[in-house]
């Protein structure tokens, strides 16, 4: 994003993927994740969005997997405190690893005019980037913010460990251009506020 970039409020949407309490519960399981100031750089994001005026929407994963962390009745279902939302700030709850799948996130972007997308959360390589590729899709404007999303590591079928990092690399080389523009949450601040950008 150029200095001289600018995100209007009226037509960007934070949309935060995901930043349940399960994903704690899987990092204190011991499975290495990426990232640890994601969730510093989402909550500067949400205060910026929300001091701007500019729409913030949220997004829960409700699994259907009967061991998942994820289901509705258990714990790790219920939002991280730091990303907790306001009054009148929408929440959908999504089945799939897309966020436009089964919900009316389209419908609701398009009503209010949200051209432009501003991207974080959980995993960087499931549902962030998954929702992500269906915003370019769409032909919405969308930036993922590639110090506020994290993962996890994982094997590969060949039973090959990939370090977190690594994947959340590959993702945004994946999305980089054809899907999305890459940013840091800096940026993202700077172009949605005129005065830090200014400064």
């Amino acid at each position: 994003m150029s200095e001289n970039s600018r995100l209007d409020p009226a037509r960007t949407a934070l949309l935060v993927i995901d930043v349940q309490k399960g994903f704690d519960e899987i990092a204190a399981s011991g499975l290495p994740r990426n990232n640890p100031g994601a969730e510093g750089r989402i909550a500067e994001l949400l205060a910026a969005f929300r001091a701007a005026g500019a729409p913030v929407i949220h997004i829960r994963h409700a699994s259907r997997e009967p061991s998942s962390v994820f289901r509705p009745e258990h714990s790790g279902y219920a939002v991280q405190d730091l990303a907790r939302e306001l009054p009148g700030e929408p929440v959908l709850v999504k089945h799939v690893n897309s966020a436009f799948i089964g919900t009316d996130l389209d419908e609701l972007l398009r009503t209010r005019g949200s051209g432009s997308l501003v991207i974080v959360g959980a995993t960087t390589n499931h549902c962030v980037e998954t929702t992500t590729r269906m915003a370019g899709n769409l032909d919405y404007d969308a930036r993922l913010v590639s110090d506020a999303a994290w993962t996890f590591e994982r094997s590969g079928p060949d039973g090959d460990r990939y370090p977190a990092e690594a994947i959340h690399a590959m993702s945004f080389a994946n999305l980089s251009g054809e899907f999305a523009t890459i940013v840091r949450a800096d940026e993202v601040v700077r172009a949605l506020s005129p005065d830090l950008a200014s400064a």
